[in-house]
């Protein structure tokens, strides 16, 4: 299914944003608009609408508030947000609000923002397809089982395919499709059974939070595919810097998270710098590209016997990472759960 098959309703109070922007994506989609949340309300009323972008900067309701609305009572619609500079500080903290898919600074680049909108058609489209094969899988189920009596052979068989399918929908549920890594879903899902091991049995546990430096630069010069080949590469040397016991995933955007049990404080230091290290000395290839990259690290550390929830050991963990992209990037910040520590990488 292509993109023109999705419908996308775009929502700004600003007169000449709509035409322009209708213009723009009118090729690829069915394009509506509305200069309000209230008439956006109305054309979800008339029309079926896949996915939503809408200005943050509204009178009467905000752009995070209507897509609120918009995922109370249309949850299967991508929502998109758009917003100036000026307002990116306070819209990001409400963008969890509304489980925005992605949001787009204006103006707006014109290949990211078809891109972005290609890719949440096809996350749509994705979504859409795999509801259905569920929905035929259900039904196929309970047409096998009424006739199991004669036909027990093919039902084993079809029940091997189910299953087949089942755990494929489920993996694909907890797996990231760019990085093929563990998703934000899996991360925290391991991360509490982590904590619990943790409370239970005496050991240290290290979370690791990972941000790529100056992504946004490689995105301009390589545009999106190039940044998705560096996040690609980026899981690969983070793969190869962990032990078997850890654990890595993409939480989103350019942020990755490791889970390194029985690491203590002075295991984190060891940890951190040999992904720092890795990652600023291994270019990734991108076609005749070689591009260099690094990353900042934020750490938190619960030794043996102290308490920790994942709240707090994430919150730890970022406060860290702040601290290391405060001091010049390219460097690690390790905080102790028990005593406030701090390490930087010499890098």
């Amino acid at each position: 299914m292509g993109t023109r098959n999705c419908s996308l309703l775009v929502v700004d109070d600003e007169p000449y944003i709509l035409p322009t922007l209708s213009a723009l994506v009118a090729p690829e989609f069915q394009v509506y608009t509305a200069d309000s949340a209230d008439s956006a309300e109305e054309v979800f009323r008339r029309h079926p609408i896949d996915l939503v972008l809408t200005d943050q900067n509204m009178p009467r309701r905000t752009g995070v508030q209507f897509l609120e609305w918009v995922r109370q009572h249309h949850p299967r619609t991508i929502r998109l947000l758009m917003t100036g500079y000026a307002e990116l500080e306070d819209a990001v903290d409400a963008i969890n609000r509304g489980q925005v898919y992605h949001y787009l600074l204006k103006p707006w680049r014109t290949e990211e923002l078809l891109q972005v909108l290609r890719n949440a058609a096809e996350k749509f489209t994705l979504e859409r397809n795999r509801d259905e094969l569920l929905d035929e899988l259900h039904r196929a189920k309970v047409e096998l089982e009424q006739r199991v009596a004669d036909r027990t052979r093919a039902l084993e068989e079809t029940n091997r395919l189910l299953q087949q399918r089942t755990r494929e929908l489920e993996r694909l549920a907890l797996t990231d499709p760019l990085t093929g890594l563990l998703n934000r879903r899996a991360m925290e899902e391991s991360a509490s059974f982590e904590l619990k091991r943790h409370k239970r049995f005496p050991g240290s546990l290290t979370f690791a939070l990972i941000d790529a430096d100056h992504f946004k630069d490689v995105n301009t010069q390589y545009l999106l595919p190039g940044g998705d080949e560096v996040l690609r590469g980026l899981a690969k040397l983070l793969t190869a810097s962990l032990r078997e016991v850890d654990l890595v995933g993409r939480m989103g955007g350019e942020e990755f998270l490791v889970i390194a049990p029985e690491t203590s404080e002075e295991g984190a230091v060891t940890l951190a710098e040999r992904i720092r290290s890795t990652v600023a000395q291994t270019p990734i290839i991108y076609g005749p590209h070689s591009i260099h990259i690094t990353v900042s690290i934020g750490l938190a550390v619960a030794e043996a016997g102290v308490p920790a929830t994942f709240e707090r050991m994430y919150a730890t963990a970022a406060a860290a990472l702040s601290a290391a992209k405060d001091n010049g990037r390219n460097r690690y910040v390790v905080r102790n759960m028990a005593v406030t520590a701090g390490g930087s990488s010499p890098g």
